[in-house]
């Protein structure tokens, strides 16, 4: 099995985790304000990962260390996003805006590094904007302002979340930057950010019962602790978009998670809007070349 290989096997079940999480954060949200969850999701995934790994995380570099800062501060408003968003939206509306950051990342990847996009970019973008379009408007096509702020708070948080993938990009591609330890401490800053925004904002407490502390454990250790160091080490092996086409799964996971657990059930509109959406993530990130070039093959070695 080729590092390749590995990595996207890695990645595939963050983004099953995350499917679930948006599930967990709204039982969490019951008993505590947003900042106030991210403060403890963040600050016990730190605690946790540094406690089993202190003498990896010896004699930092000050370049992952100002990455790590850059990093906490770019998740605070991911997590803002995200979090504010299934307060104010549905968790289906929820997630499937937020895999935007599938198609967000190589439009920003085109314009920082002044690259001409590629022409399937224009057909991605019509159809992402008109699966958000059937997806979150009204059946009779207006504005459904009910939802409209979550809504907005859902594709802030993939916008930023594709420059966290650029950034993570370049910066684990750095000499000096230990992938591992900038998976670690952009956790630690991330936290102390949110801790910090609790006390201005909330009253920040500990989970109050048994199954908000379990919700939290598993978002502390699985989806974010677990999750984000090994994201970060494994884009040492892959690209920010190839990380964005297998991250573009987490928009199914959560939709079946709303569906079984939360009982969502979405008008046939939205559901076009939805397949839509997911069907763009997929043409934006597959090389149909190079599907195109090993069918070729195929189909040469079935005539031979």
């Amino acid at each position: 099995m080729t590092k390749q290989i590995k990595a996207d096997m890695m990645l595939l079940l963050v983004t099953l985790c995350w499917g679930v999480s948006y599930l967990l954060v709204d039982i969490s949200l019951e008993d505590m304000g947003s900042f106030t969850l991210n403060a403890n999701r963040f600050l016990i995934a730190f605690a946790v990962a540094y406690s089993l790994s202190y003498r990896k995380l010896r004699n930092v570099s000050k370049e992952t260390l100002k990455y790590s800062v850059i990093l906490g501060v770019l998740l605070v408003f991911v997590y803002i996003g995200a979090t504010f968003g299934i307060q104010y939206t549905t968790l289906s509306n929820t997630g499937f805006l937020c895999g935007l950051s599938v198609v967000f990342t190589p439009v920003l990847s085109s314009v920082i590094y002044r690259k001409a996009p590629e022409k399937k970019l224009v057909l991605v973008i019509i159809m992402s904007v008109t699966g958000i379009a059937l997806l979150t408007l009204k059946d009779n096509f207006s504005i459904n302002y009910d939802n409209l702020l979550g809504d907005l708070l859902s594709i802030m948080c993939a916008f930023v979340y594709a420059i966290d993938l650029l950034v993570t990009e370049r910066a684990v591609q750095k000499e000096k930057v230990n992938p591992f330890q900038l998976g670690v401490f952009q956790l630690g800053v991330t936290g102390i950010l949110n801790l910090f925004l609790a006390f201005v904002f909330e009253k920040p407490h500990f989970p109050t019962t048994s199954n908000i502390w379990a919700s939290v454990l598993f978002l502390s250790i699985i989806c974010t602790g677990a999750a984000f160091i090994v994201q970060t080490i494994a884009q040492q092996y892959t690209s920010a978009s190839h990380v964005g086409v297998i991250f573009s799964l987490e928009t199914v996971f959560a939709g079946i998670v709303a569906y079984i657990f939360a009982h969502e059930v979405l008008t046939l509109k939205s559901y076009i809007g939805a397949c839509l959406m997911i069907l763009s993530l997929f043409i934006m990130e597959v090389d149909h070349r190079v599907v195109l070039k090993r069918l070729k093959i195929k189909s040469i070695k079935i005539s031979d």
